[in-house]
């Protein structure tokens, strides 16, 4: 397997006697093993089976469990959920790397671009006597003249496809948002909201379940418009409520376990006994 590099660097060589490559501190040591382990000769047989499509979902998991030890204020856990998100910048860049799309260096020059070029306030001479809404506004200019440029004609181009259902839903109303396609007014999300979970109860009765998925997105959608107009982050709200579900469910584990039972030898009105009461501790804690 041949190893080009678009920009025409050279790759490092393989410490000599095999060994861990520990020439180099931070990136470049990171960037050197992860050649190591995508060596076809001598590397590791899974890393080099791997492709974008089957390392994505890592990608996606990492970034998530960054946002997670933020939540928790775990800085000793950041600290190593950002190495395994560094990590999955390094795998793709490799791979890119060794098809000739593009590579690392190249990867760190283009979001250098970016960040100079769309902070003009900083790095140019545009005055920084501005508001926070104006730099948004401004932002937000800057990055429609670059998917001008690149040939993004539609309102909605680029949003991409990848993303979890519910941000996308929350990028997708913002673009719509930002040409006038929007409900000015909480209220209207709120009478929408209603009328689409009557919908979904109907739609229970009446229709195929294809079509009761379709009703149920509806519903997901606005959903997602509402915490739009709310300023909430739909995802960051639900992981809370997935915690404070566990939590909850956590409390009723233990309660049971006091008497040698489990939640399968309970029933639902104790459970839901117990809910209460662990509703009632965090409370009172």
């Amino acid at each position: 397997m041949s190893n080009p590099v678009s920009d025409g660097t050279k790759a490092r060589q393989a410490p000599p006697d095999g060994g861990t490559p520990d020439r180099h501190d931070g990136i470049d040591r990171l960037r050197e093993i992860m050649r190591r382990l995508r060596d076809p000769q001598t590397g590791c047989p899974w890393d080099i089976e791997q492709d974008f499509d089957t390392i994505a979902p890592y990608t996606i998991e990492e970034a998530y469990e960054v946002a997670d030890a933020i939540h928790r204020r775990d800085w000793p856990d950041l600290e190593g959920e950002l190495g395994d998100l560094l990590l999955q910048a390094v795998y793709h860049s490799q791979m890119a790397e060794e098809a000739g799309h593009f590579t690392f260096d190249s990867v760190v020059r283009a979001i250098s671009d970016k960040m100079v070029a769309r902070h003009p306030h900083v790095f140019g001479d545009e005055s920084r006597d501005k508001s926070a809404e104006q730099q948004v506004a401004d932002w937000e200019a800057i990055k429609a003249r670059e998917r001008a440029h690149r040939a993004e004609r539609g309102v909605l181009d680029g949003v991409a496809m990848g993303l979890p259902g519910l941000t996308r839903a929350i990028k997708l109303q913002r673009r719509a948002a930002r040409v006038g396609f929007d409900w000015p007014q909480v209220d209207q999300v709120l009478d929408k909201l209603v009328e689409e979970a009557r919908e979904l109860t109907e739609a229970r009765a009446a229709l195929s379940q294809p079509e009761v998925e379709e009703e149920f997105g509806d519903l997901l959608f606005v959903v997602a418009n509402l915490a739009r107009h709310l300023d909430v982050d739909p995802e960051t709200a639900l992981r809370a409520a997935n915690a404070k579900f566990t939590r909850r469910f956590a409390f009723i584990e233990h309660a049971l376990a006091q008497d040698g039972r489990t939640p399968a030898q309970s029933t639902l009105e104790e459970m839901d006994s117990l809910w209460d009461a662990a509703k009632a501790d965090e409370k009172s804690s």
